[in-house]
């Protein structure tokens, strides 16, 4: 159940990439075989977003536990110890090169402890410090790519710099993940158009799926981040169009999100991680959600409304009473408990913050306790 969003959108797709590493990226529990990342150049550390509002909802106290579920370069946790001393914060990431930064500013912080993961992992790794259920004070998503991971050309995440087509967070630790590469190389047309629709929300996905089958027929396979970017932008009319809060926006900027989406099985990752986190979490604890895109929103509004996941979208109301009647006791009690109390509706960035941070444009901040 918990990969059912991605396997929909592929059911009944041809594909070419053997299935042993197709398959992979939709596994979000197994076990990992870990080999060395090379060394990247380290870019500019980004200032994090949403930073004042992050703290106002999260509310961190002294020598309370929390978990950063995406420490990318650390941020966010540096300004938890500044606000709450002699805490202990769990810094997840699932991206290697961010975990040799959280053991770098361990030496700072003492009470910061890396684990290096995806979501779907946490429970695990947690099980692993001696932590049980209940005892964490306050979470932390950050979700989506980091600023680390755009602004590094080697990892593939951005067109802005041309690099190979990878798009991997965890980086090569598991050799059988497929890059974006693999993706646009040996998926058929249909596969290709079912991915841009689902997980870019793209409205072109057809004719950039026929031009990316085209070019590698007709040339060869696309391997860069730029050659990509090129082929997504011949198939309209312009390299530019806004997006729905009419700022100007590149042409691939959906094409790159839903590669990227699809490769890192970010969807399934951010629902098993919100489980997870609630069960850790103590009564009366918070989750501060920061996510970039309607489908991250999505997913997070529906986990703390208490909305089922497989549920359609903006039911009439006489769709529910209907939907109520077929259901037995047990069951309707089960989709009726709440598991979490809404604390705050939807946060956006200040003014301000949109002035100076460009990367803040999208983001959308909700924080819920647990019952």
């Amino acid at each position: 159940m918990i990969h059912m969003h991605v396997t929909k959108a592929l059911s009944g797709v041809a594909t070419c990439i053997p299935r042993h590493r197709l398959t992979r990226c939709l596994c979000s529990t197994a076990e990992q075989h870990v080999v060395p990342v090379p060394e990247l150049a380290k870019p500019p550390l980004h200032k994090p977003v949403m930073l004042k509002e992050v703290l106002e909802n999260l509310d961190p106290k002294r020598g309370g536990i929390y978990i950063d579920m995406t420490f990318g370069a650390g941020g966010h946790i540096k300004e938890i110890f500044e606000h709450a001393p002699e805490s202990i914060v769990f810094a997840l990431d699932r991206d290697p090169e961010a975990i040799r930064l959280a053991k770098d500013l361990e030496k700072t912080y003492d009470r910061l402890i890396p684990l290096l993961g995806k979501f779907s992992e946490l429970h695990m790794l947690l099980d692993e410090k001696g932590m049980k259920e209940n005892q964490i004070d306050g979470v932390l998503l950050d979700v989506g790519v980091s600023s680390m991971q755009f602004d590094t050309a080697e990892r593939g995440f951005a067109f802005s710099r041309d690099g190979p087509l990878d798009m991997r967070m965890d980086g090569n630790r598991d050799p059988q993940q497929p890059t974006a590469a693999e993706v646009v190389n040996y998926l058929d047309e249909q596969g290709l158009c079912k991915i841009l629709r689902k997980y870019g929300e793209e409205n072109m996905a057809k004719p950039i799926a026929h031009a990316i089958v085209d070019t590698r027929k007709s040339f060869d396979k696309i391997m860069t981040t730029q050659q990509l970017a090129e082929i997504v932008s011949s198939a309209f009319d312009t390299s530019k169009r806004r997006d729905k809060l009419s700022r100007p926006s590149h042409v691939a900027t959906k094409t790159f999100q839903a590669l990227r989406i699809f490769v890192n099985n970010e969807l399934n990752e951010l629902n098993n991680g919100l489980s997870i986190v609630h069960r850790f979490l103590k009564p009366g604890g918070r989750c501060v959600a920061v996510t970039f895109h309607s489908l991250e929103d999505r997913i997070v509004k529906r986990h703390f409304k208490g909305i089922d996941m497989d549920a359609e979208f903006n039911l009439s109301l006489g769709s529910h009473k209907h939907s109520l009647r077929v259901q037995d006791i047990e069951t309707m009690n089960r989709i009726t408990e709440k598991k979490w109390n809404l604390e705050a509706r939807l946060v956006l960035p200040s003014p301000e913050e949109l002035a100076t941070n460009a990367r803040a444009r999208s983001a959308k901040l909700r924080m819920a306790t647990k019952k």
